[in-house]
C-alpha cells in the first residue's frame, strides 16, 4: 500500500539531526565492540525507543562491555550491577543509614540511579530483588521507606543480561518481570574472522575508552524526534493482529501447533510493536514506519513473552518458530 509520508511530524531538520547522531552513536559502539549487528541494533533501537533490553547468551560475548560502551558514547551515568543470591533490593535502589550526629535516618541511594543500569546475570539474584527493579523500570521511581525518588528524568534505560546455560542457583525471571522489558535479544558467538579483529584489537590497545560523541541531552532529543515518526493506522491494526494471534494461534499455526503455546503476549508487547518499529523507521533512514520494520522487530518484541509448554519442549519446538508462524501466516498491509 502507498503511505503518505507527509503526515509524519518530522521536520527535515530534525532527521538530519538523528541520521547524523545515529551515525555516531552507531560509528561509536562499532569502533569498540566487535561483530555482534543484533546486540548492536536492539541497544540502539531501545535507546531511540526508551524501553529495557534483556540479553541472553553464554559468558564473554561483550554484553558489559556493549552497554558500558553506549553510556560512554553519550557521556551518561553508567552503574554495573553484578547480581548474586545474597544481593538485597537495598542494594540496588538504595536504603536508610542512622546518622548518629543528627539522631536521623539518611537516606543513601542505589546504583539504580543512572541513565544506564546493567543488570549482569539478573537470573542469579532472588525473586525478591528482581522484584525490587519492577517499580524503577514501569514507574521511574522507587519508594524507600515512606519517600518516592524519581529516576534521572531524561534518559533510563535497564540493560539485564542472563546466561541460559547455567541453571543451578538461578532464579528464572517471572512473566511479570520479563514483559517490562521492551525487547529481548539473543546473541551468539562470533565468526571467526571478528574473533580474529578481537585478538588484533587486544593486542593493539584498542579497546580503551574513547571521548563521548553525543550527550544525554541529544538522546533525549532523539526520542522526541522518534516518538514522531508516522506510523499508519493500518500498521497499527497489523501490530494488534500479530499480538492477538499469539493468544489464540489456531486459525493462522493450525491446532497442534497452537497447542504448543500456554500465554500469549499482553498489550505491552503493542506498544513495544509501535515504539520499536518508529525506532528502526528512523534507524533505516525513514520518517515512517513500514510492515517490514514491524516483522524486523517481531522475534525481538515477542520471545519472551510468549510462554511455550512442556510438550514444545519435548518436541523441540521453539518460540521463534511460533513467531515466524504467525508472521508468515499474515498478510501484511
Amino acid at each position: 500500500m502507498a503511505y503518505d509520508t507527509n503526515q509524519s511530524k518530522v521536520t527535515q531538520e530534525e532527521f538530519e539531526y538523528s541520521r547524523e547522531m545515529i551515525g555516531k552513536l552507531a560509528n561509536y559502539f562499532e569502533n569498540v565492540v566487535v561483530g555482534q549487528k543484533n546486540l548492536e541494533t536492539s541497544l540502539l533501537t531501545a535507546i531511540l525507543a526508551d524501553g529495557h533490553v534483556l540479553i541472553e547468551s553464554v559468558p564473554g560475548l561483550a554484553k558489559t562491555t556493549a552497554a558500558k560502551t553506549i553510556a560512554d558514547a553519550v557521556d551518561g551515568k553508567f552503574s554495573r550491577i553484578q547480581c548474586t543470591p545474597d544481593l538485597l533490593p537495598g542494594d540496588i535502589i538504595g536504603t536508610q543509614v542512622y546518622n548518629r550526629q543528627t539522631s536521623q535516618f539518611d537516606t543513601v541511594l542505589g546504583p539504580v540511579f543512572a541513565n544506564f543500569v546493567l543488570l549482569d546475570e539478573v537470573n542469579r539474584s532472588s525473586a525478591k530483588t528482581q522484584s525490587a527493579m519492577l517499580e524503577a523500570m514501569q514507574e521511574h521511581q522507587v519508594t524507600i521507606g515512606t519517600q518516592t525518588y524519581n529516576m534521572p528524568e531524561d534518559v533510563f534505560i535497564v540493560i539485564a543480561t542472563q546466561n541460559p546455560i547455567e541453571q543451578e542457583g538461578t532464579y528464572p525471571l517471572s512473566e511479570a518481570q520479563t514483559d517490562r522489558f521492551m525487547i529481548k535479544e539473543v546473541i551468539s558467538y562470533p565468526i571467526a574472522a571478528d574473533e580474529v579483529e578481537i585478538l588484533n584489537r587486544i593486542e593493539n590497545h584498542s579497546f580503551e575508552k574513547r571521548p563521548a560523541v553525543m550527550t544525554i541531552a541529544d538522546i533525549d532529543r532523539l526520542q522526541d524526534i522518534t516518538d514522531k515518526v508516522y506510523a499508519d493506522e493500518s500498521i497499527k491494526w497489523y501490530i494488534s493482529a500479530i499480538v492477538t494471534a499469539t493468544r489464540g494461534p489456531a486459525r493462522l499455526l493450525g491446532e497442534k501447533t497452537a497447542g504448543y503455546v500456554k500465554m500469549g503476549a499482553s498489550p505491552r508487547a503493542s506498544i513495544a510493536f509501535l515504539k520499536t518499529a518508529k525506532a528502526t523507521a528512523l534507524l533505516n533512514g525513514r520518517t515512517y514506519v513500514v510492515p517490514d520494520d514491524v516483522k524486523r522487530m517481531a522475534r525481538s518484541v515477542l520471545r519472551h513473552r510468549i510462554a511455550l509448554n512442556y510438550s514444545a519442549i519435548a518436541d523441540k519446538v521453539t518460540v521463534e518458530m511460533i513467531i515466524d508462524g504467525i508472521t508468515g501466516a499474515l498478510k501484511a498491509p
